[in-house]
């Protein structure tokens, strides 16, 4: 198999207040918020983490290595930087990025490929999930996860967005769903480092190549980034009482809108299809999004 390249070690930025909440049809849902330091996010850690593991993100393994190898450590970071849209107009690949790595951290799923990886412009727009990972259940059980991320001040909006373009896949009898299979198959090469990886990849993923009994299927998995609004009379408040107060409040938010991933998953277009829903508060989302993509990438 594929090794992912976040280690689980990305998870100790943040506080894990909701773990694996069940949803109907064997569905689950994980809140976290960033640590928090001097009643603020601790986003300069989030943003170093992020910058020291963002080519694994933009680049194929292949890429990487064969960079690495040559000791082009330079252009490495240049073309990982080139992928990216820029800061002032870029809304949503910062969600992109935060998906990725909680998949391969929280979920043990290994990247596949990535939208930002077909990106031969940091302007071009790619249609389609956001990212792919191969998840193993058990030894004759494989998903191929599909990733959907959106960043919405509003929680519940982000909801909305995100099933709503989840559906689209769905539709026209799955033809864009065998169109993301191919697209996966097609760029598989660019994630194996050797035959014997790539032929045991390619008979968990094609049918017509097994030689033993495996079962693939698709899910999904979802990152939702919202505003968390901290009032004056939060930021007064001693550092304990301020950690207390917002994790409660961010955890209460979330079970507020619980019905609306329970009416979205309920519906028969989404029966037979698992969902690992991720979501993580931001302060000041606008600003924060775009100065983050900022320091990774400027």
């Amino acid at each position: 198999m594929i090794q992912t390249n976040i280690n689980s070690d990305f998870l100790d930025l943040f506080h894990h207040i909701i773990k694996d909440y069940k949803l109907d049809n064997s569905n689950s849902l994980n809140v976290f918020t960033l640590k928090m330091q001097n009643n603020r996010f601790a986003y300069n850690d989030l943003v170093e983490l992020l910058g020291n593991n963002l080519y694994y993100f933009a680049l194929s393994r292949t890429e990487i290595q064969r960079l690495i190898d040559n000791k082009q450590f330079d252009t490495l970071v240049k073309r990982t930087k080139s992928k990216f849209r820029d800061y002032t107009s870029n809304e949503g690949e910062l969600g992109e990025v935060m998906l990725y790595c909680l998949l391969e951290a929280h979920l043990n799923a290994p990247k596949i490929l990535t939208k930002l990886e077909l990106k031969t412009a940091n302007n071009d727009y790619v249609k389609g999930a956001d990212g792919v990972h191969l998840l193993k259940l058990d030894e004759e059980n494989y998903q191929l996860v599909l990733g959907e991320a959106k960043l919405d001040a509003e929680l519940k909006q982000g909801v909305y967005d995100a099933f709503g373009s989840i559906s689209k896949l769905l539709k026209n009898g799955n033809k864009k769903l065998d169109f993301e299979f191919d697209l996966v198959n097609s760029q598989l090469v660019k994630e194996v480092y050797n035959e014997q990886q790539y032929e045991k990849i390619k008979k968990i993923l094609l049918p017509s190549t097994k030689t033993e009994e495996t079962n693939l299927d698709y899910s999904f998995g979802i990152f939702l980034g919202f505003e968390a609004k901290i009032t004056e009379d939060e930021m007064k408040l001693s550092n304990s009482e301020f950690r207390t107060q917002i994790k409660n409040r961010i955890k209460q938010e979330v079970l507020d809108i619980i019905s609306s991933f329970y009416f979205q998953i309920k519906k028969e277009e989404f029966m037979g299809y698992q969902f690992y829903i991720y979501i993580i508060p931001f302060s000041d989302l606008a600003e924060k999004r775009k100065e983050i993509i900022k320091e990774l990438t400027v």
